[in-house]
């Protein structure tokens, strides 16, 4: 695990990039877990978010910093996201 802001966010490296799972987690862990580790993982890295819904503030803080975000595809029932910065 990596930082500890949110204690029960799962993180682990994987071929496309730093993956964290908020699932779960009370607001505003989830928020905070993730910006940490967009900073963590720098404007190199990707982040992958592993979410139980659409983390509607996140977007604005994201463009913020000069990220953005997609959704790609997921196990059912999850919101799944790749952060990047913008290049």
């Amino acid at each position: 695990m990596i930082g500890g802001t949110a204690p029960w966010a799962r993180t682990w490296a994987d071929d496309d990039g730093l993956h964290v799972d908020v699932r779960g987690l009370p607001a505003p862990q989830p928020l905070v877990k993730i910006l940490q580790l967009v900073r963590q993982v720098g404007p190199q890295g990707v982040l992958i978010v592993h979410h139980d819904r659409d983390p509607l503030l996140l977007y604005p803080e994201l463009v913020q910093i000069g990220w953005w975000a997609e959704i790609v595809p997921g196990d059912p029932g999850e919101v799944r996201l790749r952060l990047a910065a913008v290049t």
